[in-house]
């Protein structure tokens, strides 16, 4: 399930803004950065009230779990547990995002205007920020827990998250998806909180047992992830190719690569030109070593809509472009 507030019902809607000459979706980014800086509350104009997301368990699988878009402004997001899709923010002012757990994926801040006050801090987050177009960084955006060091040092390059740290969140029990973190766990030294796990979606009785819950994720990221597991993806199973079997019967010259074991008629893959014993070696350019490697790219361009794919198949490389929209 995702949770998308349209630009025209709530922050900052497609008004005029005055003095701007144009739709605030596609606005003079110089001139609306003057009219902001000169009246700093005019992006609450009509957002007078905070709209809170809290308490949610979300999962998309073609977009993000959480998705303010152009212009949505005075949010307090906090409490939610993410389980594919994290969080983006476009544009807009005002919104903080703080508390939230972001399995397999992180924080999506784009074409941010300057002086925009946002704030994203004590999340737990299992990629770098994928940033697209900022003029700056808002307020803040610091104190989180990245799953390694390499990931926090991709991040921190860019300028924020200077008291951010790196370690194993020690999630509870994530395969039954209790994402409750144990007391030793790193995150609590950045402000984390527990988050309850028993008060998600439906509260009724009567109604609980009929409501649908979401398919818990397997984890790809940090010391937790589970480097040999069978996953779900866009209707089929794959795996990291992780045993010189593996790559003798697919013919590679390394032990690397994404091995495709299954593929469900009528899904995603179903309807794409990927068949099962295909590896994907490369995605967007990108070396593909294992299904993390993948499933970082996914992330990364989802949004497209579709991904460039090369496979090994029968010995040979191939090119192929996945549509990842049904």
């Amino acid at each position: 399930m995702m949770f998308l507030i349209p630009f025209w019902n709530l922050g900052i809607t497609g008004h005029l803004i005055p003095g701007a000459g144009t739709d605030f979706g596609t606005p003079k980014r110089e001139t609306l950065n003057e009219i902001v800086a000169a009246n700093p509350e005019m992006p609450k104009w009509d957002a007078i009230h905070t709209t809170v997301i809290r308490n949610n368990r979300f999962r998309c699988d073609h977009g993000w779990d959480i998705d303010l878009d152009d212009g949505s402004s005075n949010y307090h997001i906090y409490n939610n547990l993410c389980l594919n899709g994290g969080i983006k923010l476009r544009e807009g002012f005002y919104r903080t995002v703080e508390n939230n757990i972001m399995i397999n994926n992180g924080f999506h801040p784009h074409v941010w205007f300057k002086n925009s006050g946002d704030v994203f801090k004590h999340n737990i987050v299992f990629t770098e920020h994928k940033d697209i177009r900022l003029q700056d960084w808002g307020k803040e955006v610091d104190y989180n827990l990245f799953p390694d060091e390499a990931t926090l040092k991709q991040t921190q390059i860019k300028g924020v998250d200077t008291n951010s740290i790196f370690g194993d969140a020690l999630f509870v029990d994530p395969k039954l998806g209790n994402y409750t973190v144990k007391e030793e766990s790193p995150a609590f030294k950045i402000g984390f909180k527990n988050i309850d796990m028993d008060s998600f979606g439906v509260t009724n009785i009567e109604l609980k047992s009929m409501a649908k819950t979401p398919n818990i994720p397997t984890m790809f990221f940090g010391d937790s992830g589970e480097k040999d597991a069978v996953v779900q993806w866009l209707g089929s199973q794959i795996k990291s190719i992780a045993t010189m079997a593996e790559r003798s019967a697919s013919g590679l010259n390394k032990t690397a690569g994404v091995l495709v074991l299954a593929i469900e008629p009528q899904t995603v893959i179903g309807k794409s030109p990927l068949q099962v014993g295909d590896v994907i070696i490369s995605a967007e350019g990108d070396e593909i070593d294992t299904v993390a490697d993948l499933m970082k790219t996914y992330q990364n361009n989802n949004w497209k809509g579709k991904l460039n794919l090369t496979i090994f198949r029968n010995q040979k490389e191939k090119q192929v472009l996945l549509n990842t929209k049904k």
